[in-house]
């Protein structure tokens, strides 16, 4: 080794070794996440013919710089769809939110899904009824992929599957991904009724896509109460569809117990995201629960899937002793925010970059076209040290 590379060497090492004595702790240097502003929808406003709500998944479009929600309706109100939507977002603040078009989803002949009422059990999987959930751009084509929960119908008995699967720009059927066995239903396993499919995340730049069920599989154990949280399962895959791992995702308990002490609670992962396309094991995960009597409450979690057991082929995670689930740290509850109101939360993106190495970070709210909730758009700056 010459003179001169020794002693650039060594200059180098002071630098670092400077660095690491002057540094801060690195909590003590994070900034807090903080509101850029929302806005809300007026409720039954319309649109191409169709009644604009039940947003139940929000995804920022970099092609377009605007935004897609797939909407739950099953066909009831109108057809099965999804919206497009212009939202600014800046570093002081936000616009308003100006809808710019709608289309149905279709099934493989082309013909929207049918509501529940007209569904036919005898038809294939993929032309019955539909509950859509999430929806996510696809990086690599600008299709749609979107996930729905399928359906445990009691009269008469039957099962519609839940699926993943890809639309064109407008709306055209493409085809359908493969999901793990265990999150096929049969009538003792498998996801709960409407607590299946709800978060979707592109990783590892388009290669992979990550996938959670809202609630744990009929075998992994009960839901969360107020006393005890639970084990649901997150799943991650090539984007052509080959399944390569599972991991347990341990759900918050209940915050707070129903008044009256029987009344309806529930809380699950309603969206997910990657949080650097680059490292397909870093997500986060949107708990939104919902107590009678006490209110909505909505917790955003960083988790990380390293070191976590990969549960693919565990039968059930309420007989594992031995998996470790993956890690989790809250990153914001939106009580924290002095927003208007935290109604039914179930959408979560990434926005456009901000400057001051911020990224922003868009909620939508599902008003389940009812009169006494609301469309909600949230938007919040993310410092980039916080990730």
């Amino acid at each position: 080794m010459s003179s001169s590379h020794r002693r650039r060497m060594l200059a180098t090492a002071g630098i670092l070794v400077s660095a690491l004595l002057v540094a801060p702790p690195a909590d003590a240097a994070q900034r807090p996440v903080r509101l850029l502003g929302e806005r809300i929808v007026p409720n039954g406003l319309q649109l191409l013919g169709s009644t604009v709500g039940g947003l139940s998944s929000i995804d920022y479009d970099p092609r377009t710089g605007g935004y897609a929600f797939v909407c739950d309706d099953r066909s009831a109100i109108g057809p099965a769809r999804f919206y497009t939507a212009k939202f600014p977002v800046g570093p002081h603040g936000v616009g308003p939110v100006t809808f710019t078009g709608t289309h149905p989803l279709l099934r493989p002949d082309g013909t929207p899904y049918p509501p529940l009422t007209g569904n036919d059990p005898a038809a294939p999987q993929n032309e019955q009824t539909i509950d859509p959930e999430e929806l996510r751009v696809d990086p690599w084509t600008g299709h749609y992929v979107w996930s729905q929960e399928g359906d445990r119908l009691t009269d008469p008995p039957g099962l519609i599957q839940p699926s993943i699967r890809e639309a064109s720009r407008d709306g055209r059927y493409v085809r359908e991904l493969p999901l793990p066995a265990d999150e096929r239903m049969t009538p003792d396993a498998g996801p709960r009724r409407n607590y299946v499919l709800e978060g979707l995340a592109y990783t590892g730049f388009g290669t992979l896509l990550a996938s959670e069920v809202e609630a744990p599989l009929l075998q992994d154990g009960p839901p969360p109460t107020p006393t005890s949280g639970a084990l649901s399962r997150m799943t991650l895959q090539t984007r052509g569809g080959q399944v390569l791992a599972q991991y347990a995702y341990p759900q918050e308990k209940l915050f707070a117990t129903p008044v009256p002490s029987d009344g309806f609670a529930d809380t699950g992962v309603s969206s997910m995201l990657a949080v650097d396309q680059a490292d397909p094991t870093k997500f986060l995960m949107m708990e939104r629960s919902f107590v009678t009597g006490v209110g909505n409450k909505v917790r955003v979690y960083e988790v990380d899937t390293t070191g976590a057991t990969n549960v693919l082929h565990t039968p059930s995670l309420a007989d594992a002793t031995q998996v470790q689930p993956v890690r989790k740290k809250l990153l914001l509850d939106l009580s924290d925010l002095s927003v208007s109101t935290v109604d039914n939360i179930e959408g979560l993106t990434w926005g456009p970059p901000l400057p001051g190495s911020e990224r922003s970070l868009i909620f939508v709210s599902d008003n389940n076209f009812s009169a006494t909730q609301v469309t909600q758009l949230i938007a919040v700056a993310v410092p980039s040290e916080r990730l």
